[in-house]
């Protein structure tokens, strides 16, 4: 941090670890003392560890309530519970990478019930892409997103704003 890390990535998934362990604790601290976000990839898909879901990082977040998370894939598949999280912590953030598009649609379906919830969320949400790794062209992530008709507006604050504001850009 002292050398200018503006965020950090943690991937539940991939390490296999507990992310509410004790030993993290203080890392998760200074994190959330000092506002730098991290991107965390603690949802379920595309298949669940043993510490993925949303109540590992709900006692994260339950600890350092102003920890500034961003979820990646929007929590998927666990969408509406990650949205919970997102409603009781103002710090937190979802992104959009692979969600909406007909692949991900395949494999997780967003619950079209839970569109008032992410037009409600609309200011934490961010534009997330994984590019050049998916399986898809880059567009079809932005076409998903327009295809919601969650308007304009929406769809400049989740593709560029809130990131930009996120990040004092």
């Amino acid at each position: 941090m002292e050398a200018g890390a503006r965020v950090f990535k943690a991937h539940v998934q991939v390490g296999a670890y507990d992310p509410a362990d004790e030993l993290l604790q203080p890392a998760w601290g200074v994190l959330a003392e000092a506002g730098i976000p991290v991107v965390v990839h603690c949802g379920s898909g595309p298949a669940p560890g043993k510490h993925t879901g949303p109540e590992p990082i709900a006692r994260v977040l339950a600890r350092h309530p102003r920890l500034r998370l961003v979820v990646a894939h929007m929590g998927m598949p666990e969408y509406e519970e990650f949205f919970d999280l997102a409603e009781r912590y103002g710090e937190v953030r979802l992104d959009t990478t692979m969600a909406f598009t007909d692949f991900a649609e395949q494999l997780a379906p967003f619950p079209r019930r839970a569109l008032p919830r992410l037009a409600g969320l609309g200011d934490r949400i961010l534009l997330g892409s994984d590019f050049p790794n998916i399986p898809y062209p880059y567009v079809r992530q932005l076409h998903a997103l327009e295809r919601l008709g969650l308007g304009e507006e929406w769809l400049r604050a989740v593709c560029h704003d809130n990131a930009a504001g996120l990040f004092g850009v």
